[in-house]
């Protein structure tokens, strides 16, 4: 049904119903985004993502059970962009598909050779590249986003929901701990300053920080 809809609003969406084939799948290089159910057979969602993130970048998008926070949180670990719960109307699923491909895709008022600085961390945003010193971070779509808005800001506050909205393309939701997850895997991700100090920096009730050096 979902793939039906999609058809309709000029999707080209191919459905698999086993983990194996959707891993494979998904490794062709043929697709611009995954929707990753949790549930299924042979290998579940959470194996299938672990092992595309071991070699693909692909944005996912997963489907979890209503109330199913643990296996969110777990996915959005793993290297998830944004995730839908079940049930969920179609227009809603499509909305955040629409949401992640517009983080991929390059901005074309964006120079290729125009690079963010922002410190020891320099960002391409219309090549989707990241260095650390000039050595090369390995970043999903949706961390990428977050680290950008944090870099374009470096040295100030930047609230959660301007977060959602400006890297997730969608407005923070109640109990909602995408953000949360995402910073952590990008606090992993980066070196830690000479006085241990994470490079970003939570502000409680407020929101996160870069910090300039």
């Amino acid at each position: 049904m979902l793939a039906e809809y999609l058809g309709e609003e000029g999707f080209s969406a191919q459905t698999v119903h086993d983990g194996e084939s959707g891993l494979r799948a998904a490794l062709t290089g043929r697709y611009a985004i995954m929707v990753l159910d949790m549930m299924l057979p042979r290998l579940n969602g959470l194996d299938v993502l672990r092992q595309l993130r071991a070699q693909s970048q692909l944005p996912v998008l997963m489907l979890t059970a209503r109330g199913d926070d643990i296996d969110c949180i777990m996915g959005l670990e793993l290297g998830a962009d944004d995730y839908v719960t079940k049930p969920c109307s179609p227009r809603k699923l499509l909305a955040r598909i629409k949401a992640v491909l517009r983080r991929v895709q390059p901005d074309r008022e964006d120079s290729l050779n125009a690079p963010l600085q922002a410190g020891p961390l320099t960002l391409w945003p219309g090549r989707r590249y990241a260095e650390w010193e000039n050595a090369p971070l390995e970043l999903t779509a949706t961390e990428f986003n977050l680290l950008e808005v944090l870099a374009h800001r470096a040295g100030t506050i930047v609230s959660k929901q301007d977060l959602s909205r400006l890297a997730l393309g969608r407005p923070l939701e109640r109990f909602d701990r995408s953000i949360d997850v995402h910073m952590s895997n990008i606090r992993q991700k980066l070196p830690q300053r000479a006085d241990v100090r994470s490079r970003i920096q939570t502000v409680r009730g407020m929101g996160y920080f870069l910090l300039r050096d």
